[in-house]
């Protein structure tokens, strides 16, 4: 298991678009979501350990973020025909298993993690209200193997300043977890020269 650290893009970029499908086929493009206080666009999967480590506190957190105007998206954009377990008919089943009421899209061509510049299984996005990136890091320090309770607590207090209209600290931890796995040959340019 390789610990592959967020690639930590830099604040105030603009979220870049996508149009995605969730695993039932419905397409999703990030024009179409209302962002009232703010967009959070989490890369995840389902087989990670470090996304199975925090996926029920980071769950019960998503929805105290929806309850504060924060839009939430979740994109698998793992190679699911060599990671099976990543493939929409898992991902469908994780979302009931764990009650998601998030979209959770599948990135089948890898395109929007390259836009993102997502690097690992989970990474954090975090825009404002006007689409800016004010936030890129950890979820908090808890690892598998660490004895850091999972809290949510840098993103969280990322979160509650924003939506308070206040600055969020450019001091941030990248978040730490599983490469994305590229199809052969895929992989972008900024992971390849890490």
């Amino acid at each position: 298991m390789t610990l592959t650290p967020s690639t930590m893009q830099k604040l105030g970029m603009t979220a870049p678009d996508f149009n995605l499908a969730d695993p039932a086929g419905e397409r999703y493009s990030l024009d179409e979501f209302l962002i009232r206080k703010g967009l959070l666009v989490i890369f995840m999967c389902n087989h990670c350990p470090y996304v199975r480590h925090i996926r029920e506190k980071l769950v019960k957190k998503i929805r105290d973020y929806q309850e504060q105007g924060i839009t939430v998206v979740a994109i698998n954009s793992n190679d699911f025909d060599a990671y099976p377990d990543d493939n929409p008919k898992n991902m469908t089943q994780d979302g009931q298993k764990y009650g998601y009421t998030f979209a959770y899209l599948v990135d089948e061509q890898q395109q929007v993690a390259k836009d993102y510049g997502a690097a690992c299984t989970p990474d954090f996005f975090l825009f404002d209200a006007k689409r800016k990136l004010v936030y890129r890091g950890q979820f908090d320090s808890a690892r598998p193997g660490n004895s850091e309770p999972v809290t949510g607590a840098d993103l969280s207090a990322a979160i509650e300043r924003m939506v308070a209209g206040k600055p969020v600290s450019p001091k941030q931890r990248p978040s730490m977890g599983c490469n994305i796995k590229w199809k052969p040959g895929n992989e972008p340019d900024y992971f390849a020269s890490r």
